[in-house]
């Protein structure tokens, strides 16, 4: 029986969701797209978990689409329906290795990136005959700047994680082999606090780089009820009060 191409394990209120095709470096074929689209679903709908660790197994995070798997006509909708829509619940990156094309497409779908030292990242596919087109074009700009955007786009040379540190697209550099243990260890911080509150904290932070001012404060409002009317606001002043840990139970 072959391995599964997307593995899941749970860390406390962390799910830790691997890809597990290390020989093709992670390509996007048929399975490891339902793999990680169930993983992701385990994910936004268990009330136990508050946030997930998204990393690759071997020397690469994830080398984009599998070009043989896409001939062979497998299905790979349920993982392009992910990368628009991402995740509910906050999603770190994990990248130990490489994370080029679909791949660093893929990356850009999670909340944070925690990467090791001197790996690549980059959207090369002008290079042979093709564009980015997993939503890298619209997102790098927000999370590299424009210019910076522009040129990994049209030019189809890489950035390396030590510089994408410096342009706030990596939020924490580690040593190589530390990524997964540095990510888990954020995951972990993340999933002390409130879920509900923090989806929607997720959420609007996110909207805001669109929205405008009024948009904005008017998505606010239509979210904040089920925030602030629900068990854990009222959990988290009585355990503050009380000088104990809260029981979040997510409702």
């Amino acid at each position: 029986m072959s391995e599964e191409a997307v593995l899941t394990e749970r860390r406390d209120r962390v799910l830790l969701i691997t890809l597990n095709r290390p020989d093709a470096m992670n390509a996007i074929n048929g399975d490891l797209s339902a793999g990680l689209v169930a993983a992701v679903e385990e994910l936004d709908s268990d009330k136990g978990l508050t946030a997930g660790v998204l990393t690759g197994n071997g020397r690469g995070f994830c080398a984009g689409m599998d070009l043989k798997a896409f001939a062979r006509g497998e299905n790979i909708g349920p993982m392009m329906k992910f990368i628009k829509e991402g995740s509910k619940k906050p999603l770190i990156g994990a990248l130990e290795g490489f994370a080029l094309a679909g791949g660093l497409e893929l990356a850009l779908t999670c909340d944070l990136l925690v990467a090791a030292k001197g790996i690549k990242l980059g959207i090369p596919e002008v290079g042979v005959g093709l564009f980015a087109a997993g939503g890298g074009l619209q997102r790098l700009p927000s999370r590299v700047g424009y210019g910076r955007a522009m040129e990994m786009a049209i030019t189809a040379d890489p950035i390396t994680s030590d510089e994408a540190a410096q342009l706030g697209l990596v939020s924490r550099l580690v040593e190589k082999g530390e990524a997964v243990d540095a990510a888990l260890e954020l995951a972990a911080r993340i999933s002390k606090n409130a879920p509900l509150a923090v989806s929607v904290s997720k959420q609007l932070t996110k909207a805001a780089v669109d929205l405008d001012e009024a948009a904005f404060w008017e998505l606010q409002n239509e979210l904040m009820p089920a925030v602030f009317g629900s068990n854990d606001a009222k959990e988290g002043p009585l355990a503050f009060a009380e000088k104990r840990a809260p029981n979040w139970s997510g409702e």
